[in-house]
């Protein structure tokens, strides 16, 4: 199956002699929910602008369908409507007076009809759930708010791949869960999004797979496969996923294909340990579970 996009062997450097990214191969295939993992720093922001066009690589090449993006006007115009890049701070993205003007400027420099445009905006501003701030300044609005004007900026362009930085950094667990919603939401409707994170248990139950940038390289692999590998979640400076660990112990106690991948989950699996048949196995192996996984946390973070 060729990419939707994908980038090849791919070099950047910011100053001379210090690299973020050497050699860096990704492939986003439409469809597959993508989460980027890696350490502050590592590449992740940069390996992003590099897929959507906003950085060129010093080396190798990023490929949009298998060919080659070129760097000139049409090539560059030509990703843009196919690649949504929505930066991890909204206010480096927002700076219409206006909502509506905020989420309409991408599909008016298209240069499409205005009934086209409008279409656009309204869908976009349902899908994210903000239709009522149409006309609010954009100055004005919480956090959240501009997380989500932000990206239905993007949205308005109908992209094939939704490229979101730390899209729920900065959001309370409510949030979390709201923009997790909306990215369903997106994924059903043929949106393909791709995220970055620092959360591993967010990125086990949320994505297809996960790629994990480090030391200027990427390995990609399936979610519950590369979540479960400490040792390389370990080179990427990150803790534990709290549902493998759940899982392996309850593969122990006698509970194959027993697969919760939050705790919420695991109680609608078994309930309350002392009113089910498997209430007391299960007990001991989430009460293990839970102090490994604080532990390694705790080791992960240091003194």
């Amino acid at each position: 199956m060729i990419p939707a996009l994908d980038a090849r062997g791919v070099h950047f450097a910011y100053e001379p002699g210090r690299p973020v990214l050497t050699g860096a191969d990704l492939a986003l295939y439409a469809g597959r929910r993508l989460a980027v993992l890696g350490p502050n720093g590592g590449g992740k922001t940069t390996l992003f602008r590099l897929l959507a066009g906003a950085l060129a690589p010093d080396a190798g090449e990023v490929r949009l369908d298998g060919e080659t993006v070129r760097r000139t006007r049409r090539g560059l115009t030509h990703l843009r409507q196919q690649v949504q890049l929505v930066l991890q701070d909204p206010d480096d993205q927002l700076f219409a007076a206006s909502v509506h003007q905020d989420v309409s400027f991408g599909p008016v420099n298209l240069g499409l009809p205005a009934e086209e445009v409008t279409a656009r905006v309204d869908g976009a501003l349902a899908a994210l759930g903000v239709v009522d701030l149409g006309d609010r300044p954009t100055h004005l609005l919480s956090f959240g708010q501009k997380k989500r004007v932000a990206i239905a900026g993007a949205v308005a362009m109908r992209p094939r791949l939704l490229v979101l930085d730390e899209p729920t950094a900065g959001l309370d667990p409510a949030g979390v869960e709201e923009l997790l919603a909306v990215l369903h939401s997106l994924h059903a409707t043929g949106t393909t999004p791709v995220v970055s994170t620092h959360d591993v248990d967010l990125a086990h139950r949320w994505a297809d797979d996960v790629a994990v940038v480090a030391s200027g390289r990427v390995v990609t692999g399936p979610a519950g496969d590369f979540l479960g590998d400490a040792a390389l979640l370990r080179s990427a400076r990150l803790g534990p996923a709290w549902a493998p660990a759940v899982h392996r112990l309850l593969d122990a106690a006698g509970f194959t294909g027993a697969r919760p991948r939050t705790a919420a989950e695991l109680h609608e699996l078994f309930g309350p340990p002392a009113v089910t048949s498997p209430g007391p196995v299960l007990h001991e192996a989430v009460t293990a579970s839970a102090h490994a996984w604080r532990t390694a946390k705790e080791t992960h973070r240091g003194p």
